[in-house]
Parts: structure tokens; sequence; C-alpha cells
């Protein structure tokens, strides 16, 4: 089993470079399989989940080239099923945007039900609403999503709550419909804006997306394309506020500062000084942080994959801070581990209330999920000794070369394998 083995104290200091934002990706990637022609999709990012999705795509019998790291070339025409019945399928939550793609291109499409971090419930409930107001039969059958039309039309359809992965599911499906459709009460998130980009570069005739009302007119096919991923708010929010955790100095590069404002907000807020440049943001922190409240939103609100970054910032910072999850109710599940460190923190319902403590100190800890992972790395760079995080399985599905980007910015850091490889790299004082 894969760990990590910190020594902290450390300030972070230096310039990272952010990769592309994994959540666009995979509905991108989505996306390039609707056209029977070459799709060139670069800036991908190189981690768990996109290698994942892109295994899936070659199951179902497109063609994909590995052009280099970071760039990929599909092409959709020779698909021979529309049914996505895989193991590793079921461990990704973008599973279900293979359901939009084939049901637009296909009219049909059968996928295993979405897997991916347990941080609480993905109802896919708004998923099947949308199909159903393209006029398709969508239903869950014995573990699998099923969805099929005679032919899709475009409708008036409202979402109950703002879903991104419905957001991006019904555009995927609309794009090859007949007539006009549109989607009240969308999901507003960067990413969104990032796959219609995509769409409208196939040929697709998306508008409003980044609003709350997205129309969408229906066209006969998609042709191929050459499509650059945006930059990954969340792998550069986790930067910043590893600079902030540490008393460090860090410049985040190739990022869409805009993206950031609701994160740099809330560290301006802690202290932090934050300057923004066109394509970077630095964050220099240098004293300790400040209490603060901080409750995640829909974008442009604070993002829920932020949480558990900002509450070991806030564990650490002078006075009593609130932090209010109102997006997924298991998003609290890494707390335990982090007061095996030290932090002081209670949790009701979905309120965790920190009381800042002077330091914290090294531990043994176990990855929950994604960004609890990336969190309580954050948590061991701080730390005063060692501290060892297992499960970086969890971390390796979003941030790619987690480890080697922070050791380029100072901390001490290294993978062990087990535990004589962990008791090694703390003797030789990691």
């Amino acid at each position: 089993m894969m760990q990590y083995v910190i020594k902290g104290g450390n300030p972070l200091v230096g310039d990272v470079v952010i990769g592309g934002a994994k959540n666009a990706a995979l509905g991108i990637l989505a996306a390039a399989i609707m056209s029977d022609e070459d799709v060139i999709i670069e800036n991908l990012p190189d981690v768990r989940d996109i290698n994942v999705l892109l295994e899936a795509v070659e199951g179902i019998g497109a063609k994909v080239f590995h052009m280099d790291a970071h760039t990929v070339r599909i092409n959709g025409s020779s698909i021979n099923t529309i049914r996505v019945n895989d193991d590793f399928i079921k461990r990704i939550r973008a599973s279900y945007y293979l359901l939009g793609a084939l049901l637009g291109k296909y009219k049909r499409a059968e996928v295993s039900l979405p897997g991916g971090c347990n941080i609480g419930s993905r109802p896919i409930d708004q998923h099947l609403k949308g199909f159903r107001g393209l006029g398709a039969r969508a239903e869950v059958d014995h573990g699998m999503v099923v969805a099929d039309a005679a032919h899709l039309s475009g409708g008036h359809i409202y979402l109950d709550v703002v879903s991104v992965g419905a957001t991006i599911n019904i555009m995927l499906a609309a794009a090859l419909a007949e007539g006009n459709t549109i989607l009240e009460n969308a999901a507003k998130e960067p990413h969104i804006v990032d796959v219609a980009n995509m769409l409208n570069s196939m040929g697709a005739n998306i508008k409003g997306a980044g609003t709350d009302i997205i129309r969408i007119k229906g066209v006969p096919k998609l042709h191929g394309t050459t499509y650059s991923i945006i930059p990954d708010q969340i792998e550069a929010g986790t930067f910043m506020f590893a600079a902030a955790v540490t008393k460090g100095d860090v410049t985040v590069k190739n990022v869409i500062p805009k993206h950031l404002e609701a994160i740099s907000a809330k560290l301006i807020e802690m202290g932090c000084e934050i300057s923004e440049f066109d394509d970077a943001v630095r964050v220099v922190c240098k004293s300790r942080l400040k209490y603060t409240h901080v409750k995640t939103l829909p974008y442009p609100g604070f993002p829920t994959d932020m949480q558990p970054q900002i509450s070991v910032a806030l564990s650490l910072a002078e006075g009593t801070s609130m932090v209010t999850e109102s997006i997924f109710e298991n998003r609290f599940k890494y707390v335990d581990e982090l007061a095996r460190m030290g932090a002081n923190i209670k949790v009701e319902s979905n309120v965790a209330v920190i009381n800042g403590v002077d330091c914290l100190s090294g531990a043994d800890v176990s990855a929950p999920d994604l960004r609890a992972g990336a969190a309580l790395v954050l948590a061991g760079l701080a730390a005063e000794g060692h501290t060892v995080v297992d499960e970086t399985k969890y971390i390796l599905r979003g941030y790619e070369r987690f480890d080697e980007k922070l050791r380029s910015l100072g901390a001490l850091i290294e993978q062990a394998e087990d535990d004589k490889d962990v008791a090694r790299l703390k003797l030789e004082a990691v």
C-alpha cells in the first residue's frame, strides 16, 4: 500500500504549475466519443480517474491514442457497444457522462451506476429527469442506468437542485437532439463552460453556459476538433492553502484567477497576502492565520472540494471558526484523522466548529477520500514531526505528481511502499 511520509515544518516557497482540470476533462472525454472524426484533447491531467475513463472509452470500441502524457487523440467511429459495464468504471462518478454522450449519439446507453469517493449520496434523479425531458426512457435496472429513445427532441428542463453532473449530461445528450432545449437552474461551474466550449468547437450550438439558463440548439452531428482543457481550480486552491498552512510564499501558475476568487477571498480574510497576475496567483503568509466562517456553495461560492483544505488551515488559525457543508453530507469523515494530529474540531450535522490550536503534531492517518487525503497531506506539512498518510490511492485519483510538486517547493515528502520503507524514510529524516 503506497503511503506518504512527511516531515513537517518547512515553509513552501517557489513556483508550481497547475495541470488541466480533472472535472472538466471527464466531461470533455465523454464529449469526444460523440464524433466519428479525430478529436485531440490537450492539457489532459495524468491522473487515475482520467485513465480509468479512457480505459472505459477504449472498452466500448473507440480508438484512443496517447500522443504524450497530456495529449490524447480519440476517434469514436469504431464504437461497437453502448453498454459500459466495467469494474473500473464503477469506481468513478464520471462514468455517468457516457450516458449523455452515448444517448445523444446512438439514442441508447447502458452504464453502471457511478462510484468514486464516499462523501455522500450522489443521486442521479436529475440526470434521468433531464433525459426524460428529451423524450427518452430512463431508469435504473440491475445496477445499470438504461436510457433509450426512438429519437431525442428538445425540451424545457428545470433542475430541482443545481447539479454539475446532470447539467453536463443533459448538455451532451441535447447537443444531438432535434430542436431546441432550455435547461434552467443549471450549474455554473467553470468546467460546465469548458465542456460547452468543447462541444461548440465540435459543431454544437450551446449558449448561456456559466449562467443558470443554458440554451441548446440540436445539430445533426458533431465533427472533430482540437481542444485544450482549462486549469484545475481545485489543484490550484490546494497549493494556495499549502502556502498558507506552512507560512510560505508560493506562486501558483497556469491558472485562471477569476475561477479562484472565492478561495482567494477566504485566504485574504485569514490574513494572507494575495497577488493576482494574468495567469498566476501568489500566496504569501507571514503570520498566524485568523479565524473565519465559510459555507460551501455551488460556483461562484466556496467549492465543496476545497472544504477539507480550508478546515486544516482553520484548525491552525487563531480563534473559533465555523465550516458549513451544504453539498455532501459525509464530507467531514477526515475530522477524526485530523484530531489524531491534535486538531480541535466538533462536528454536528453539517457544521464543523473549529477551535484553532497553536500547532499540529505528526501522526499516522488515513485518507478517506480524494480531497480529504490532500488536506491531510497539508496538515502533515504544517505539523511538528513525521506524518504518514496511507490510502494515497484516493489522492492519486485527482492530483498529478502531487508529492513531486510539493518537493519542488521545499516540502519533505516521499512515497513509501510498506512499513519498512516508512521506518527507513523516518530515519533518513525525510
